[in-house]
């Protein structure tokens, strides 16, 4: 009930300004940050681990930020869902799109970080590319309908969820369909190696190198940005990353990791503070995310 509702409500506003929606999606965001509770304590804890140089009320003051930026999401993915395709390009631009022109019709992994606008550069890409993506199902059955149906709405997208595997998009990767790849989350030990984020040993699957090394694929960094209010998105795809995937899985990651951190300082109230990144520790070392008093500090 709760989802349809949510789904119902992004309908209704998916036609106004981009600028109102915005407006819309920073009050959420500012609700969403007071009632929950989880989820802030998470994004204190990781500011706290990761920009340590920032003081307690300028963190404090990031992650209200942050909150309004998840709230923007939420909001503005209605227009992802419903707008027009004329409104989408003009809403999302591309930066750096030769790069992957140049490539068209050969295995190329897009290796996109979870910044909150990626949905809208999938969107954007879906209009002139077909894709394939590997996504999580969603625990409400009818918000993971509309999310595929969201994210499929152009061309032929093709989407896998993670637990079909990799295999299925590894054979449209070799087929020459760009796939669109969010690899920088905490999903377990397996497959992963810990090297530093932030420098903070973080549990980093090696899945980059490992597809792109089965696929032949070359892989090109793509981070989508949102912009200050009504001024839309922007999707830059980064030149083809030279030497990758190199002789050892772990110095991949932590190339990709690196590459991230510095996407993060260009705009750190948007990329997902809220996953508990670090929630796989190192063998003897304490959990992150158990702290008692709810406050975040560590």
């Amino acid at each position: 009930m709760i989802a349809r509702a949510a789904i119902a409500a992004m309908w209704l506003v998916h036609g106004l300004p981009l600028g109102a929606l915005a407006r819309i999606g920073s009050v959420l965001g500012a609700m969403l940050r007071l009632a929950g509770r989880e989820r802030k304590k998470v994004c204190a804890i990781n500011l706290a681990r990761c920009l340590p140089e920032m003081s307690s009320a300028e963190r404090e003051g990031l992650c209200a930020r942050h909150f309004a930026i998840i709230g923007r999401a939420v909001v503005e993915r209605g227009l992802l869902w419903w707008g027009s395709r004329e409104r989408i390009m003009q809403t999302i631009r591309i930066e750096g799109i030769g790069h992957l022109e140049r490539l068209r019709g050969k295995p190329v992994i897009l290796f996109a970080p979870h910044f909150l606008g990626l949905d809208a550069g999938f969107t954007r890409l879906s209009c002139d590319f077909d894709l394939a993506a590997i996504y999580a199902n969603q625990k409400s059955l009818p918000m993971n309908d509309m999310l595929l149906k969201g994210r499929t709405r152009f061309g032929h997208q093709k989407m896998f969820s993670r637990q079909q595997g990799v295999r299925a998009a590894l054979s449209a990767l070799r087929e020459g369909t760009p796939l669109y790849y969010l690899p920088d989350q905490d999903y377990g030990p397996r497959d992963a190696v810990f090297t530093p984020f932030f420098g903070v040993p973080a549990a980093t699957i090696t899945g980059l190198s490992r597809l792109a090394r089965l696929g032949g694929a070359t892989v090109l960094p793509c981070v989508t940005r949102m912009l200050p209010d009504g001024l839309g998105y922007e999707v830059r795809i980064y030149p083809p990353w030279e030497g990758f995937p190199g002789n050892n899985d772990t110095q991949d990651a932590r190339r990709m990791n690196a590459f991230i951190e510095d996407r993060v300082r260009e705009c750190p109230e948007q990329y997902n503070w809220a996953h508990k990144r670090f929630k796989t520790r190192p063998a003897g070392e304490p959990r992150f995310y158990d702290d008692k008093d709810g406050s975040g500090k560590l």
